[in-house]
């Protein structure tokens, strides 16, 4: 198994730590240069790559990559790998025999906070999960025409190590938003390497949400961490009169509960189906900020 990841960030690099063992080659791309090391000291092979130029060095690592996991965003132009300018896929990488593409939940948009499916009517608001619902098409396009198994992660709000309620609470940022009936959905960044590494090895492809079990409101999650700190948890504002950036609110302004049962249903065990199982094994690990 040789494997490539587009875009090793915070959520690329959990998947090439959960490769890692398993492969024979785990690449690894990042568009800094200041950042290889710290990939390299992980033991990714790190490459830079902006998203357009392809560089001998990846090409060569494309050229022996059987699994693919692309991770960058499209812009206005679409999927950097999907682009008319970019060399077609089959030509680039010869020997694939998986890909997966990381999404986002926000391609289903708002549904007034009732349950949503793989099969529920997308219905994205903002452009940039506009901009995804064209990725995946591109890429579950790729996967019927080339008979290559393509899998779908829509990913959920992402945290762990590094990213969660305790860095926000130790820094002052955690706010108490009160929406009624307002949920949200999220998933621990190990979760999502672990169902990427799932899929990869039964080399399954498809549309699958990569969520835990338990769609929640953001205040409790933040009152769950103050709990376990041992600290005050900031006061509730109520969401008409918070000052937030327009990207903030736009998050608000959509409202779901997505099921992960297509996954569960394959076999796939979630190491933190909730997040009070998981803030408790960051507090308690000492792990949380990274």
């Amino acid at each position: 198994m040789h494997v490539l990841i587009l875009g090793a960030g915070y959520s690329g690099s959990a998947i090439a730590k959960a490769f890692l063992p398993l492969a024979q080659s785990v690449t690894g791309t990042t568009r800094s240069a200041d950042k290889l090391d710290g990939l390299r000291a992980l033991g990714i092979d790190a490459l830079v790559y902006d998203g357009s130029t392809i560089s001998p060095e990846l090409a060569a690592a494309m050229k022996r990559t059987t699994h693919l996991i692309q991770s960058i965003a499209p812009g206005r132009e679409g999927d950097p790998i999907m682009r008319p300018s970019t060399p077609s896929l089959a030509e680039l990488m010869p020997n694939l025999q998986w890909a997966a593409y990381l999404s986002t939940v926000g391609v289903y948009g708002d549904h007034g906070g009732a349950w949503v499916t793989e099969e529920t009517s997308l219905e994205p608001v903002s452009a940039r999960s506009v901009e995804r619902v064209a990725a995946e098409k591109a890429w579950l396009a790729f996967g019927q025409e080339s008979n290559i198994p393509v899998a779908v992660l829509r990913l959920s709000g992402i945290y762990g190590p590094g990213r969660n309620a305790f860095c926000n609470l130790e820094a002052g940022t955690a706010r108490r938003l009160i929406k009624p009936n307002q949920v949200f959905n999220r998933i621990r960044v190990e979760d999502i390497a672990g169902a990427a590494l799932f899929l990869a090895e039964k080399s399954i492809g498809g549309i699958f949400n990569v969520t835990d079990d338990e769609p929640a409101p953001p205040q409790d999650v933040v009152a769950e961490a103050a709990r376990l700190m041992g600290v005050s948890p900031p006061p509730e504002i109520p969401f008409e009169t918070a000052e937030l950036s327009p990207m903030a609110r736009s998050f608000y302004g959509e409202n779901k509960r997505v099921s992960n049962a297509r996954l569960r249903d394959l076999g796939f065990v979630f190491r933190f189906p909730d997040y009070r199982i998981s803030l408790a094994e960051l507090w308690a690990g000492g792990q949380w900020r990274g």
